[in-house]
């Protein structure tokens, strides 16, 4: 049996810890007519754009008038080359629905990719808190809270810092470790 050159691409980004996904989206608008570009661009446009994904492509369910308004769903699949892009795309498009295709048994990190990708979900969060909160603050407000972050960074990089030290010495001292 021949692969294709999509099997091929998705069976090496998997074997280096990417993911294959199905995301589900609901549109909806009160003009029937409005939902199909808005989901073609939203692939187009968004998703197939993001960092880390591989390849995207999707369908589009003919649209359903319910109670004065039209919905319609698209399903997009989507390999990403690792993870953390995944949850960047769930954070940032908010899908109805995500079903894991590949790998279809487990995941594996090394601690240093999962303390990364936590990190990485915390600023997601703060870059939303900020956002928000800039919508809703006085100027004065947010420049205190501007402080606050760029505090909070100077922190975490300091701690990041004693904690590779840390490690370092922990490594020094191990008699199990051999040089």
């Amino acid at each position: 049996m021949v692969k294709s050159d999509v099997d091929r691409v998705t069976e090496e980004n998997i074997a280096k810890g990417g993911v294959l996904v199905r995301l589900y989206f609901d549109i909806q608008d009160k003009e029937e007519n409005k939902l199909q570009p808005l989901l073609v661009d939203l692939i187009n446009n968004g998703l197939m754009k993001e960092k880390g994904v591989v390849y995207c492509y999707g369908s589009i369910e003919k649209p359903l008038l319910m109670k004065d308004i039209y919905i319609t769903s698209g399903t997009v699949t989507m390999l990403f080359d690792k993870f953390m892009p995944l949850i960047g795309i769930v954070f940032r498009y908010a899908p109805a629905g995500i079903e894991i295709l590949k790998p279809d048994k487990e995941i594996n990190f090394k601690i240093n990719d999962l303390q990364s990708m936590l990190m990485d979900i915390s600023q997601l969060s703060l870059d939303y808190s900020k956002f928000i909160l800039e919508k809703v603050l006085k100027p004065e407000e947010i420049e205190n809270f501007k402080t606050i972050l760029e505090n909070r960074v100077m922190l975490g990089k300091q701690l990041l810092k004693e904690q590779n030290i840390l490690d370092n010495i922990n490594k020094d001292s191990d008699p199990n470790n051999k040089k």
